[in-house]
């Protein structure tokens, strides 16, 4: 199994600044730690101050020399698909190709609306985004004749990449369309298995290799990976949750503050019981990890630890544990391919042959209506 960092909500009282710092910070640290990979993720309102991915991955590319470095999310029905594939083309020469994408249409309306994207039109307009994109990646010369977004004539997108290719995972937490999508186009899965149980989740992943098989793709190839809604490890269980607790009553606050309510789960225990949160001894870490496997095959792990009330000590304590007794039992049980190995070319991937942008219809069947949103 492959290990991806995202960092931690940073202390809201503390300046702008600093917790800009910190997120550069803590990927210095995730890549001397060990982990495969390390993620920030774009987002436009509170309580995040990564609104600006390419150019935090950017400085973060300059301090690092092996650690991958994703996005996680890149919100791109949002974006300028143009102006988005000039930042993160220039990022994949700055990065020497060490640059990984998770798209994803973004769980957050307040940010949406900002950018004019709608509920009705958020999905169409990823879709027709990335397919642009995945052009402006591969080709010298674009014409696009958009149908919600941008037209391009005969565009030169610059800097040509330091790829030819670029992994573009798609998130997936509770609308098919979204795994079905990914699986037509032969690109990996990541599903957040966050807030809620883990049998939505794990639906969407079943439904993506389901697609992926019946698009006529190698099943051996279908790459999948798997968040978190938190993790803490300690010696011993009892420790784990003494010391999470707060931790837990401080995430609670922030997300009826600023997400809505989105978890569902009113006591610690039950957060840990019955959510994805990773909290408790080694041993108990490493089954739970083991049993989420057995619903999603996942070969890349999201792990956070969520640090606005824990001190350094415990944050980076936390994570020296993980690597000393978790994770080379969890590389050894389930044996994964290296992030770094070159996305495959998928040819489907463009337009009409009059350029203009297609129609993506998608086909929901073996998902219960009930896991749609």
């Amino acid at each position: 199994m492959r290990f991806l960092l995202l960092p931690h909500l940073p202390d809201q009282s503390k300046p702008h600044h600093d917790q800009l710092r910190e997120l550069v910070d803590y990927a210095v640290f995730a890549e001397e730690l060990g982990f495969d990979a390390y993620g920030i993720g774009e987002r436009h309102d509170r309580p995040a101050v990564s609104s600006a991915p390419p150019v935090l991955l950017a400085h973060i590319a300059a301090l690092t020399s092996r650690i991958r470095l994703f996005t996680a999310v890149t919100t791109l029905g949002q974006l300028d698909p143009l102006r988005a594939y000039e930042d993160y083309a220039t990022l994949d020469h700055l990065a020497g190709g060490r640059l990984d994408l998770i798209v994803a249409k973004g769980a957050y309306p307040r940010s949406s609306r900002l950018f004019g994207v709608t509920r009705e039109n958020q999905w169409e307009l990823l879709q027709e985004n990335y397919l642009l994109f995945q052009r402006l990646w591969r080709e010298e010369k674009v014409t696009w004749r958009g149908r919600l977004g941008r037209s391009l004539e005969d565009a030169e997108p610059l800097p040509r990449p330091y790829r030819p290719e670029i992994r573009i995972w798609h998130g997936a937490g509770s609308n098919p369309d979204s795994a079905d999508f990914a699986a037509r186009h032969g690109d990996p899965l990541f599903t957040p298995n966050g807030a809620g149980a883990i049998g939505p989740y794990a639906a969407i992943v079943r439904h993506y290799r389901e697609r992926w098989a019946a698009y006529g793709h190698d099943p051996a190839r279908a790459l999948v990976g798997a968040g978190t809604a938190g993790y803490f490890g300690a010696r011993t269980s009892q420790e784990a949750v003494a010391r999470y607790r707060p931790v837990f009553e401080a995430r609670l606050k922030v997300n009826q503050a600023f997400d809505g309510g989105s978890i569902r789960f009113d006591t610690v225990e039950d957060w840990i019981e019955h959510g994805s949160v990773l909290v408790g001894s080694p041993q108990q870490i490493i089954d739970k990890v083991l049993r989420q496997h057995a619903h999603f095959g996942h070969e890349l792990l999201h792990l956070h630890v969520d640090g606005e009330v824990l001190d350094d000590a415990d944050y980076l304590g936390t994570l020296e544990l993980f690597f000393a007794e978790i994770a080379p039992v969890l590389r050894r049980e389930l044996p994964s391919r290296p992030l770094d190995d070159a996305p495959p070319r998928h040819p489907d991937v463009g337009a009409d042959a009059d350029g203009r942008a297609p129609v993506v219809a998608t086909r929901l069947t073996g998902v219960p209506s009930a896991t749609r949103r």
